[in-house]
Order: C-alpha cells, then structure tokens, then sequence
C-alpha cells in the first residue's frame, strides 16, 4: 500500500514539474520572440523616419507585450495558483525558513 502511496506522490510531483518547465518555456518565447519583434518593430520604425523616442513608446512596439503578457499571467496562475499571490503554503514556508536561520544564527554563537 505504501508503494502506491509514493507512487501516486511521485506521479503528482512529476505532473507538477511538468506544468512548471511549461510555463518556463512559455516564458522564454514570450520574452525571445517579443525581443525580436519589437527590435525588427524599431528598426523599421527608425528606417520611415522616426526618432528612437517615437519609434521606442509607440504603442505598437509593445501591444504583443501586453497582450501575450496576460495570457502569461493566466498560465503563471494556473501553473502556481493560489502560491502566485503568497498564499498560506508560502507564508508557513517563510515562517519555518527564518525560524531555521535564526536558529542556526543562534548556534553559532554557542
């Protein structure tokens, strides 16, 4: 029975990995790919003869930012939940962190 037990928790863990490394990937292409557009956006921008202040806060140079950033949120929310908005899990875990360093400090002068 305790196998399956382990297995099941190992199975959770794994599926929960993967959800994480996803949302990581999803991350990086997001940020990659709207480096390179909103470069190309740019340069294109300066070559019809716009300043690099105009060219650089014009809304179009960030909409696909703003717009897949959301969608980014979502999958961040959705991947951490309630962990995302410092939930009670994270807070418990910060509680026992810094009582295990002050711990520690205070051993170390023993």
């Amino acid at each position: 029975m305790e196998k399956y037990i382990d297995n099941d928790r190992y199975n959770r863990a794994k599926k929960r990995v993967e959800k994480i490394k996803g949302f990581y990937w999803h991350f990086a292409s997001y940020f990659i790919v709207n480096m390179f557009i909103s470069c190309s956006k740019l340069i294109s921008d300066l070559d019809e003869g716009k300043t690099f202040v105009e060219a650089f806060f014009d809304f179009g140079t960030f909409a696909l930012w703003l717009f897949w950033g959301v969608g980014i949120f979502f999958h961040a929310f959705g991947v951490f939940g309630k962990q995302l908005l410092f939930g009670e899990k994270w807070e418990q875990r910060k509680i026992q962190e810094y009582m295990k360093k002050e711990k520690q400090q205070e051993s170390k002068w023993q």
